[in-house]
């Protein structure tokens, strides 16, 4: 029997881990052949260490090209193997938060052609021919173009790899996927936090997190809890992007707002294409690879 193959699709160097890291590690650990594509570098992350800031200056993407070696840590936290970078290191640039001057580069991901993007990923997926592919919802989870651009690509993608084309047979996989976290869970999250003395500034508030989706959208719920040290370690690893709360201290980090957020160590998902798997606690499924009998 082949190993099960899953393949996460993310804007950015550290998304991974921030949104699916403990997913990733659980399936990598059970033996699956678990892919990353990371579509940019994360040029235009904002950058925390002191001694590291001269990178954010460096008008040659300096901070991109050191955000590869912090990826490649993540992963092989993660116990990730195989990763790329869509079109190649490079190709497309962090596009930047929404309505910043750097959307207007003809270089960045949002203003890439869709069909080229999606037609060299598409290539990965009938090379790889995985049984689930993992991005975005619609709107990029918080509105980031890059996200949005993301879900646009690897939804795109999954169509033309059902077609015939470069880079292998004609595949489909059986299940796409949105990573998304319940406004129940975030909510519950900031309360706990609140209560907690934490070495941030403050606690991010609903609003700042994107406000998570309604209970009932969400479908699949993967419990990696076993994996969260994993998830940990991988954002240490994103360190010019990321805090991470002393040993300790529980499994919180902060961004460059030095706003608390929590590292869950069980993740959700929408499934926005394919058939569910047998629903388990609260009429959700709880494996991404599981079918109907």
């Amino acid at each position: 029997m082949t190993e099960p193959r899953i393949l996460f699709v993310h804007a950015h160097p550290d998304d991974e881990t921030i949104g699916t890291g403990a997913t990733m590690a659980k399936y990598a650990a059970e033996g699956a052949h678990v892919t990353l594509v990371t579509c940019t570098l994360g040029e235009e992350g904002e950058v925390i260490p002191p001694e590291l800031r001269h990178l954010a200056a460096d008008k040659e993407d300096g901070l991109g090209r050191y955000r590869i070696g912090e990826l490649a840590a993540a992963c092989a936290a993660l116990g990730v193997t195989d990763h790329r970078f869509l079109g190649g290191a490079g190709r497309y640039r962090d596009s930047g938060m929404m309505g910043a001057p750097s959307n207007d580069d003809p270089r960045c991901f949002w203003q890439a052609d869709l069909d080229e993007a999606a037609g060299g990923l598409a290539e990965t997926i009938r090379e790889l021919r995985p049984e689930v592919i993992v991005t975005y919802d619609r709107r990029g989870n918080y509105g980031h173009p890059d996200h949005i651009q993301a879900h646009r690509v690897a939804r795109r993608a999954h169509e033309l790899a059902a077609e015939p084309g470069p880079g292998g047979d004609p595949h489909r996989a059986r299940k796409f996927y949105a990573y998304a976290t319940p406004r129940t869970v975030l909510a519950r999250a900031i309360a706990v936090m609140r209560e907690a003395k934490l070495p941030f500034d403050r606690v991010a508030g609903l609003d700042e997190l994107g406000s998570g989706i309604p209970d009932g959208e969400i479908t699949s719920a993967v419990d990696a809890r076993a994996h969260l040290p994993a998830k940990l370690a991988a954002l240490r690893a994103h360190r010019t992007q990321i805090t991470v709360a002393p040993d300790g201290a529980g499994p919180y980090f902060a961004l460059s707002n030095n706003l608390a957020q929590q590292a869950f160590g069980t993740e959700y998902y929408v499934l926005l294409d394919g058939e569910p798997g047998p629903a388990g606690p609260g009429g959700r499924e709880t494996d991404l690879f599981a079918r109907l009998p």
